[in-house]
């Protein structure tokens, strides 16, 4: 998908805030934008992951906010709007991971999966975009999942919300077509130094780094990709059925 917006977004003296920045993807994000100039606010649950953001970053702007709690966010959109003047792009990265073998009946799921990776991100791209559309030129940037489009099986209910963030996308983009606000979808494969599940991943053949994906983000929003698939996810992205239906096959045999 390309040339949807026909001007490319200048990624440079805009207030953008990262949810979940301070660790992984968040954090390498923050780290190329507040290089190319503009004011980068990251937030998260644990204090301590922000402040050692901010040592790593010192130019971030840090706020303690719990994305699924309402109070939270409000508090946090009303610091926003008195501390910076508001933001013209939201990055919906936070997100977690967890196992579920739905064989197992010690006890129900835990349902933060959703509502971290997908309820949060609808909420607070709610909350923000009477902010955004306020803007000269405004974006949300989701962060979606290669599985997403291929599920894992052992991440169920993460990869059932990595396909809702896709398809809520294309929903948002559609309804935001003639509006200054683009909406974007990152698709990375496997990231090997996120801490999805609590610790660092794995890195493996098909991995790739945070910094990676942060990279291939500036120079996908530089050039008018409103989808930007990484690595192996560019696969995945673009697989008919019968591939998909084979790499699943194959990743979860």
């Amino acid at each position: 998908m390309h040339d949807l917006y026909g001007v490319n977004m200048i990624l440079k003296g805009k207030n953008i805030l990262i949810t979940g920045g301070a660790t992984g993807i968040g954090l390498a994000l923050a780290k190329n934008l507040s290089n190319l100039g503009n004011t980068v606010i990251v937030c998260g649950r644990r204090q301590q992951k922000l402040e050692e953001a901010k040592q790593k970053i010192p130019s971030l702007n840090i706020r303690k906010c719990d994305i699924t709690n309402n109070n939270d966010r409000v508090s946090m959109y009303k610091w926003i709007d008195s501390s910076f003047g508001g933001i013209d792009i939201l990055v919906n990265n936070a997100g977690i991971q967890r196992y579920l073998d739905m064989r197992e009946r010690n006890e129900m799921p835990n349902n933060d999966e959703i509502e971290i990776n997908f309820s949060s991100l609808v909420n607070i791209s709610y909350l923000f975009l009477p902010m955004l559309m306020k803007r000269k030129e405004a974006a949300i940037i989701n962060v979606s999942s290669g599985l997403g489009f291929v599920p894992l099986a052992r991440f169920a209910v993460y990869s059932a919300t990595k396909a809702a963030v896709h398809s809520f996308t294309m929903s948002l983009r559609h309804q935001m077509k003639d509006t200054c606000v683009k909406v974007y979808e990152i698709i990375p494969p496997i990231v090997h130094d996120t801490e999805l599940k609590g610790k660092p991943i794995e890195k493996t053949e098909n991995s790739v780094s945070s910094d990676e994906v942060a990279d291939a983000v500036v120079d996908g929003i530089s050039n008018d990709m409103p989808e930007i698939a990484v690595g192996t996810a560019k696969r995945w992205h673009t697989a008919s059925k019968s591939e998909a239906e084979e790499i699943f096959r194959r990743i979860n045999s």
